[in-house]
């Protein structure tokens, strides 16, 4: 009887072992992740990126959020090795209005140098959260695996406003700051795009800011004689007032163009319009 008391002990031992490494090697998968980020659809979701993607630099993230999960029309994204060092951050920006309780399109980009450590981390997007109340803290958590194909890449500028460099205010006089992205034959659309994603946190602390609003779109842009002609939706001249603030976007529309030798001047649309449009 004794006997037959260990053996049964034993099997009981063996089956807790088997669950709790069972448990272990689905969590490392990031199933449990999985599970957390139906919870979360209701919330936010990521189009592009699924749980144990392989990621490579630069990261795009596109995806929806609901409007409570931005605050001044971004909201914070980061990325972890598996025992949570950060290796890269920054704002994913809305694509739209975000004052609504509707989900809102969100597109940010990360570049990051792979971990030397493992191959698997952790893409987050946290609440923005300006309040600091842990109430109102959360984050939705993909588990990923860093790739190690490299992407080639190229540097371009976009121009922002910047009242630390131009105390005087003089609205059409817009600076430079870095962006790097994957090579593209698209160069000039690809450097709109960075516009329009606006300065990162870092570059607000030094006194970066944007005069476009958040969701304008690229309908069509062509260059031809050395002039890059652009054609944008209705959100570039959206609740738009105020000389200052119509000289400052087509500076900041106008450099970024400007950058590269095929351009030499730009004209700005909206649905085809040229006239009346960004008016004071």
């Amino acid at each position: 009887m004794f006997g037959r008391k260990k053996i049964i002990s034993a099997i009981l031992i063996l089956m807790a072992v088997a669950v709790a490494v069972a448990g272990f090697y689905l969590w490392r998968s990031g199933f449990f992740h999985q599970e957390t980020a139906t919870e979360k659809s209701n919330l936010i979701r990521v189009d592009n990126i699924k749980p144990d993607d392989i990621i490579t630099s630069p990261l795009v993230i596109t995806g929806e959020a609901r409007g409570n999960w931005y605050f001044e029309a971004s909201f914070p994204i980061f990325l972890t090795d598996w025992d949570g060092r950060i290796i890269a951050q920054g704002n994913a920006n809305a694509q739209g209005s975000w004052m609504t309780a509707d989900f809102v399109p969100f597109s940010g980009t990360l570049e990051f140098e792979r971990p030397a450590y493992g191959e698997r981390g952790f893409l987050i997007l946290k609440k923005d959260n300006p309040s600091g109340l842990p109430q109102n803290a959360d984050e939705f958590k993909v588990p990923v695996v860093f790739g190690t194909a490299s992407v080639e890449t190229m540097a371009i500028k976009v121009f922002f406003n910047n009242n630390k460099m131009d105390p005087e205010i003089s609205c059409n006089k817009v600076f430079p700051v870095e962006r790097i992205i994957a090579k593209t034959a698209a160069v000039a659309n690809a450097a709109l795009e960075q516009l329009f994603n606006g300065p990162t946190e870092q570059e607000k602390t030094s006194g970066f800011f944007t005069s476009i609003n958040s969701g304008v779109k690229i309908q069509k842009l062509t260059i031809e004689n050395g002039v890059a002609k652009v054609d944008f939706n209705d959100q570039l001249e959206f609740q738009v007032g105020g000389s200052c603030r119509v000289s400052a976007i087509r500076a900041q529309i106008t450099q970024t163009l400007k950058q590269f030798l095929s351009v030499s001047g730009a004209i700005i649309s909206i649905n085809n319009r040229t006239e009346d449009i960004l008016q004071p």
